[in-house]
């Protein structure tokens, strides 16, 4: 089963909204699978009109959740005919709340360690970044931990963010 996670509430009558960074780290996406899981896809974008220093993006796997708005079930996107058919992935795969799955953080925790799921990148406040892993070398997420997406620009700039996860 795949399913989209945006750092933002399911659009409906509008496009969705973008978040802003901030100069500190800020967690835009976070979620917490109730059994192992791999990524198949990520990506960030960002709203600048001119280049200029690249903002710090990571993707990481950590034991502490950062405080973020709650997901609810219609906020994860459901891509293929099984999670079609699932149902309500909050029931057995997904664990939403402000401190499981979310969006946009408040408070990022006390992180003492952390495991990279992906090489950290520099990317320009004008560009995107978009990684499709192939298989076999998709990174394996533990039950009950947190997959976060983390930036730091110097100066606050508007995001969008993803990622596909297969159950």
């Amino acid at each position: 089963m795949l399913y989209l996670f945006n750092n933002g509430p399911m659009q409906t009558t509008a496009a969705p909204a973008s978040v802003t960074t901030s100069t500190a780290i800020k967690t835009m996406l976070q979620f917490k699978p109730l059994v192992p899981c791999r990524i198949v896809e990520w990506g960030i974008s960002f709203d600048g009109s001119a280049a200029a220093t690249p903002g710090k993006v990571e993707l990481i796997e950590t034991d502490v959740a950062a405080t973020v708005t709650a997901a609810v079930a219609n906020d994860i996107t459901k891509l293929d005919a099984e999670a079609l058919q699932f149902g309500d992935p909050t029931t057995n795969y997904i664990s939403v709340g402000t401190a499981a799955t979310g969006y946009t953080a408040t408070v990022e925790g006390s992180t003492t360690a952390a495991r990279d799921l992906d090489a950290p990148q520099l990317i320009a406040p004008s560009n995107q970044y978009i990684k499709q892993f192939p298989l076999g070398y998709r990174p394996y997420i533990q039950a009950a931990k947190f997959v976060r997406v983390r930036v730091t620009f110097a100066s606050a700039i508007n995001a969008y963010t993803y990622v596909v996860v297969e159950f």
